[in-house]
């Protein structure tokens, strides 16, 4: 599995290939997984017999990303110690081209998981640049059509990028959730910690705290709703740029006291993080699969969330939380809360219903279809490669200048469909 972003870094695409990792290895497979450095690394206690670590830029134009420096022969010498049967690509660049050349050199099925809508991210590298967001897509798009399958996390990923232009099979896979470690977790304990008291109403929202989630906009609703309800509070857990918008909102309104920033939590104390909440809120548009949702929902709470990709095959509204237009605007999203929270019997209700869509996201379940898909896509590939001769010297030479080729191809596509692309929406899901 090649990948730029994996433990300890906090973010989805990390716990997803963490996550499918330990459920191969669970299912007596081997896993190498191709990542770059990230701080704190040493922490990890990592297996170097699982884990090749590519040194990488840290914290890449203010991000908490790390961006992978090229080394070639480092990863060409382990990966033919490995012999890998599958290559995995996490994304459409930097690893994601060293997982494609992987793949091409060795004549092995090369699987690509579409975890993000790129275009979300593009203010990493330039201010909010329509021309970037237009090459982000067009790029995924293009590198996808290299590859042998593609991994969706939800039915609406797997419909956009159909209509984008992926023409290689998809397949629709969303990350598990382990619903027996989020079923357990200690809620007083977390709130002795932190200082919340135990008949508190305690809005709560976990992850990566960054611009693309939308955080201003969640803020400012859950502020309002928090001061609309004395009792309430507000539970955010993670870490990122946009803490600080969160902490001045809550100020500007003089209910500071009310909030409660947890930072990062891991183990046992990400379970009972979820357990100290009441109601999980969640207003990000960049989702490809909500991990968090499942995860909040193997908590037994319910959530209210924006309709977005990946969020409306989790939240079903009424029934295991609220799904809201994506134009509602915060007081819609904060009357919401309040609704919710003002009605024990209805909490009570969503809260089981949330615990019954958990387990259709459970992490053996998704695991097994990896799986399946690995093994067909195996079969594929020795069925086309079976008269074919191990390549001499030569042929190793003319497979390598072509599958250059082909990169360059790609990236030359999108280039080219981002000059002559005139305006229009970038986002076409439904």
């Amino acid at each position: 599995m090649f990948t730029n972003t994996y433990i300890p870094h906090v973010g989805g695409v990390a716990r997803s290939v963490h996550a499918f990792t330990q459920d191969l290895k669970g299912m007596g497979h081997k896993v190498l997984v191709v990542a770059p450095e990230f701080p704190e690394i040493e922490k990890l206690d990592e297996n170097p017999d699982d884990t090749l670590r590519v040194p990488a830029i840290q914290n890449f134009n203010g991000s908490d990303f790390s961006v992978s420096i090229p080394v070639p022969f480092l990863v060409e010498h382990r990966l033919n110690q490995f012999q890998p049967d599958i290559i995995h690509s996490h994304h459409p660049y930097l690893l994601g081209d060293t997982a494609l050349r992987a793949a091409k050199r060795r004549q092995l099925p090369l699987i690509f998981t579409h975890h993000t809508l790129y275009e979300r991210y593009t203010h990493y590298v330039s201010k909010d640049s329509a021309v970037m967001q237009e090459f982000a897509v067009h790029l995924s798009t293009e590198y996808a059509n290299l590859c042998t399958q593609v991994v969706a996390p939800s039915r609406s990923i797997v419909r956009l990028i159909q209509s984008r232009g992926v023409h290689t099979p998809i397949v629709e896979i969303p990350t598990g959730v382990d619903t027996e470690f989020f079923a357990g977790g200690d809620r007083h304990g977390f709130r002795r910690r932190y200082h919340i008291p135990d008949d508190a109403f305690v809005i709560g929202h976990l992850g990566r705290l960054a611009p693309e989630k939308n955080l201003v906009y969640l803020a400012t609703a859950v502020s309002d709703c928090v001061k609309a309800i004395p009792e309430s509070r507000f539970l955010v857990t993670g870490k990122g740029t946009s803490a600080k918008d969160i902490i001045r909102i809550f100020r500007n309104k003089g209910i500071s006291d009310r909030l409660i920033m947890a930072g990062n939590q891991t183990g046992s104390r990400l379970a009972d993080a979820y357990h100290a909440m009441d109601l999980f809120v969640f207003s990000s548009l960049s989702e490809t699969q909500g991990m968090v949702l499942t995860e909040a929902m193997a908590s037994g709470l319910p959530v209210i969330a924006i309709d977005a990709p990946g969020v409306r095959e989790v939240v079903k509204h009424s029934e295991n939380g609220f799904l809201l237009e994506s134009n509602a605007t915060e007081k819609m999203f904060a009357d919401s809360m309040e609704h919710a929270a003002r009605r024990p019997e209805l909490m009570s209700r969503m809260r089981k219903a949330a615990l019954q869509t958990a387990k259709a996201f459970a992490r053996e379940i998704c695991a097994q279809k990896l799986y399946a898909l690995y093994e067909s896509a195996a079969a594929e590939s020795d069925r086309q490669f079976e008269n074919a001769k191990y390549p001499d010297a030569w042929e190793k030479l003319l497979l390598a200048i072509r599958t250059e080729w082909e990169l360059f191809s790609e990236k030359t596509k999108a280039a080219l469909k981002t000059i002559n692309t005139e305006g229009h929406p970038l986002d076409h899901a439904t």
